[in-house]
């Protein structure tokens, strides 16, 4: 059941993107709510996981790759509509696609992504509730006010300019958030590589 709830923001995200490129100023709106409730869902298949018992290397597979697909395409397709600078999507590849390579090791060695920093700090940025849940909520408000911001400047109205720029500050704290929860895992990542000698 958890794994479905995350593969369910897939389609959804595509159908946002529809939406927010062809729907115009009415559609534009519809969109803040439901980019909300796609990063909604990723608090829900977690609690579900916990709640069912079904927490697996596969979910938490599962659920990075469709966290950082989501980040990703978003990132890119506001970039795309001008309403942030392009450095950000590319500060997101590089991160997502470099922190995500070394996780990919340590969830073949069976040790899941959480699990694979080991510094009480290092893990405090990276698997804690209180990191993960910040995280979590800064990066959905961000996603939810661009959204909004398009909306405006569809719109024609005059609020654009103002809640466009919360909008921007909130994906600099956001890519800011994503590179430091990321440096732990590549700083700690050599220790995967260590080949363990058998007798």
């Amino acid at each position: 059941m958890a794994n479905l709830i995350t593969l369910i923001r897939f389609p959804l995200i595509f159908i946002y993107l529809l939406l927010i490129y062809f729907g115009g100023p009415v559609a534009a709106l519809w969109c803040v709510p439901l980019v909300a409730f796609i990063f909604y869902l990723d608090t829900i298949d977690g609690f579900v996981a916990r709640i069912l018992g079904e927490v697996s290397l596969l979910g938490s597979a599962l659920d990075i790759a469709t966290d950082r697909t989501l980040e990703i395409v978003l990132w890119v397709a506001f970039a795309d509509l001008k309403l942030i600078p392009v450095i950000i999507p590319l500060i997101a590849i590089v991160r997502g696609t470099t922190v995500d390579a070394i996780r990919a090791v340590g969830i073949g060695q069976g040790t899941a992504a959480f699990d694979q920093v080991k510094h009480p700090f290092n893990r405090f940025l990276v698997s804690s509730r209180f990191m993960r849940n910040f995280y979590g909520i800064t990066k959905a408000v961000a996603f939810v006010f661009l959204t909004l911001s398009l909306w405006l400047k569809e719109a024609f109205l005059p609020q654009f300019p103002t809640i466009l720029l919360v909008a921007e500050i909130l994906s600099w704290i956001t890519i800011t958030l994503t590179v430091v929860r990321g440096l732990p895992v590549l700083i700690e990542g050599y220790q995967l590589f260590r080949v363990k000698k058998t007798e």
